[in-house]
């Protein structure tokens, strides 16, 4: 195994999730007219499918922090991206909604085991001190992946299958990487760390209510995921090359969605929620208002990625601040929500588009990403307005990401571990 630094295992673990996050899961949208055209697709069978994914990321989330302690981080990681080469592979050769659906399914569980094994290596190979800034490059692979993809759709636009086999190339050479790069350890624990406290009755309250905003979220983005390039083709006349640009100022607006989850942290966390999520709710009714001027409609999408990764990056710290010690739960709950939601809302909006065409539908999920938007208030943030203590706004050294990781690992006496102790640490 080669060793990499800091930074060189941020900008790698970057490139896998950009495999696993972006071209496994989030660009089937992008494909939907030419997959449905050429498989004779409904709308709401593509609901059907198009939640398959997420139902599957939920699952292998469940089972990746035991699967990361028994295989380690590396062993993870190659069976991560064997199951994105097996999805990505079938989609390929797809025939039909079953096989179709088979394909998307096994690209889910690629999806939902990559980020726990590159966190397990992560806590082995990089500095504490640099964990929050690891975590947002990584995070950001997202975004990167959706770029990535935008080329494949201009050029390639009904050459879907084609694509998916390059889909495939590009995740088995991720395969290799991650064998040669990724530890097999699970990861490293200060001699010194105490066990993490109960969960207090507060806890899991806030936990709730930041699960249910998640969710909540999950089910208003699903349209823009799957149907979005579709709404674009049927309603705009948009060509289908044309739609890769959708997914372009996506994934370009979504790279600033780290920077602003992290000032949200560092300010009114309910209130960013309030503003990304009626942004979110805004980008459905812009898209389906102008779908056939391109310059509105990549504005709509650019409005989405900012508003879509501000809120994981938002939820993702939520999480972990929630639960001190417990990185393989706080941060996970509401990754696990918002997946759910949007496997929920998958079919949904199938059936609403179905019985009441695209505008209708997009303009029903705005209205209640609006409604879940009004609710803020009560985002477990550091204003918790249903919180049973007076709620203190943190100190600025206190916020952020890598202070939330900071906070993680705490001694007996209850205190931060310093990153500095560091060389204390043992397996």
């Amino acid at each position: 195994m080669k060793t990499l630094s800091n930074m060189g295992f941020a900008i790698f673990g970057a490139a896998l999730v950009a495999i696993s996050y972006g071209l496994a899961r989030f660009t089937f949208g992008l494909f939907v007219p030419s997959i449905s055209a050429e498989l004779d697709l409904t709308s709401y069978l593509i609901g059907i499918i198009g939640a398959l994914p997420f139902i599957s990321f939920v699952l292998a989330t469940l089972v990746a922090p035991l699967a990361a302690d028994r295989l380690g981080a590396r062993n993870l990681a190659v069976l991560s991206g064997g199951f994105g080469v097996g999805g990505l592979g079938l989609i390929s050769q797809a025939s039909d909604a079953l096989s179709l659906g088979v394909g998307v399914f096994i690209c889910g569980i690629c999806t939902g085991l990559m980020m726990p094994a590159l966190t397990a290596a992560m806590q082995a190979l990089v500095s504490r001190a640099m964990h929050g800034r690891v975590s947002s490059i990584m995070n950001a692979g997202t975004s990167v992946g959706i770029i990535v993809a935008v080329p494949t759709v201009v050029f390639l636009a009904d050459a879907w299958r084609l694509t998916y086999t390059i889909f495939a190339v590009l995740t088995v050479m991720g395969v290799i990487a991650a064998w040669y790069f990724i530890p097999s350890v699970s990861r490293v624990v200060p001699a010194n760390a105490a066990p993490p406290p109960p969960i207090t009755r507060l806890q899991w309250s806030r936990l709730v209510r930041l699960s249910l905003f998640a969710f909540a979220m999950g089910f208003v983005s699903a349209p823009y995921w799957l149907f979005a390039p579709d709404l674009a083709v049927t309603l705009g006349a948009l060509p289908p090359n044309q739609t890769g640009w959708l997914w372009f100022a996506v994934g370009i607006a979504g790279l600033g969605g780290a920077v602003v989850s992290d000032l949200a942290d560092r300010n009114n966390p309910p209130i960013t929620q309030a503003l990304m999520l009626m942004m979110l709710s805004a980008s459905l009714v812009l898209l389906a208002a102008s779908p056939s001027q391109l310059a509105l409609a990549m504005f709509s999408a650019m409005v989405f990625g900012l508003a879509y990764m501000s809120l994981t990056g938002l939820y993702l710290m939520t999480g972990i601040r929630l639960l001190p010690g417990r990185l393989s739960m706080g941060p996970v709950l509401p990754f696990l929500a918002c997946a759910l939601g949007q496997a929920v809302g998958s079919p949904v909006v199938g059936v609403l588009v179905d019985g009441f065409g695209y505008a209708d539908a997009f303009a029903i999920f705005s209205v209640i990403g609006i409604l879940v938007a009004i609710l803020s208030p009560i985002y477990p943030g550091h204003i918790d307005y249903w919180a049973e203590e007076e709620p203190q706004p943190l100190p600025a050294e206190d916020t952020g990401l890598q202070a939330a990781y900071d906070h993680q690992l705490l001694d007996e006496d209850g205190e931060p571990i310093e990153a500095a102790s560091e060389e204390t640490e043992t397996a």
